[in-house]
C-alpha cells in the first residue's frame, strides 16, 4: 500500500489553499501574508490544519478572531459564492507521466490528508477518476492531527508514506512507515523544508510524484 498526503502531493494547492491562507488573512486584518512566511510556519511543524494556521497568522499580527469565523471565511473563499466558483477550481493534478497508473498495476493507493475527507474526495473524483484510493482518511476520521500518526496508523499494510512537509515525515516516523519526501526546488523555503524531512529520517526526497518510479518501481 502506497499512502500520499494530498496537498503538494498530487495536487498543487499554491493558488488554492495557500491562497485561501492570504486572502482570508487580508480579509480580517487587510495586511498580505507572503507566501515563503507561510512555508516558514510549515516547517515550525504543528501547521497542517490551514484553518488554524490562518487564526495563527492573525494572531501573530495582533488580531483575535474566533476559530469558527476564521473557518466560515476560509470556506467561502474556497468554495466560492455558489460552492463550485472558488479558489478550489485553481488546484492541479502534479501526476503528468502517467505514473500513479503505472504504479497501481503493483500496488494499492491511499490518501492521508489534513483535509476533510469529503473535500479529498471531491478532488479525487475531479482530478482521479482513473485511479482508486482506498481508504481516504481525513482530518475528521482523527481525534488527532498530524504529526501524530493516528491517521496513518488506521491504514493497513502501509508500505510508504509520500508526503511534502514535516508534520508528515513525523507522522511517518511515529507510524513506523517509511517515508519518502517531496521537496520542489521551486517551492520558497526548499532547502530548510527537504532538510528537516532528511532529519525526520526520509529514506529519498524527489521533485515530485512524476519520480516516484525512481523510488518505487511500477
Amino acid at each position: 500500500m502506497i499512502v500520499f498526503d494530498m496537498d503538494g502531493v498530487l495536487v498543487d494547492v499554491t493558488e488554492s489553499y495557500r491562497e485561501t491562507i492570504v486572502q482570508t488573512v487580508r480579509h480580517f486584518s487587510g495586511r498580505t501574508i507572503e507566501r515563503a512566511a507561510i512555508q516558514d510556519y510549515k516547517n515550525q511543524g504543528g501547521w497542517n490544519n490551514d484553518w488554524l494556521l490562518s487564526q495563527k497568522i492573525l494572531a501573530d499580527f495582533g488580531m483575535t478572531v474566533e476559530y469558527q469565523t476564521v473557518i466560515d471565511a476560509f470556506q467561502q473563499l474556497f468554495f466560492g459564492p455558489n460552492g463550485n466558483d472558488g479558489l478550489m477550481q485553481r488546484e492541479v493534478w502534479i501526476d503528468t507521466t502517467g505514473a500513479l497508473a503505472r504504479l497501481s498495476a503493483r500496488y494499492d493507493f491511499s490518501v492521508f490528508t489534513g483535509r476533510l475527507r469529503d473535500e479529498a474526495q471531491m478532488t479525487l473524483d475531479r482530478f482521479a477518476q482513473h485511479l482508486t484510493f482506498r481508504p481516504v482518511v481525513g482530518d475528521d476520521d482523527v481525534t488527532q492531527g498530524k504529526p501524530h500518526p493516528e491517521g496513518l496508523l488506521k491504514i493497513a499494510n502501509a508500505a510508504y508514506y509520500i508526503g511534502d512537509t514535516v508534520d508528515d515525515a513525523r507522522a511517518s516516523r511515529a507510524a513506523g512507515v517509511p517515508f519518502i519526501g517531496i521537496g520542489n526546488r521551486h517551492d520558497s523555503g526548499h532547502a530548510k523544508t527537504v532538510a528537516l524531512m532528511e532529519d525526520e529520517g526520509a529514506i529519498a526526497i524527489i521533485e515530485s510524484i512524476n519520480e516516484l518510479e525512481r523510488i518505487i518501481p511500477a
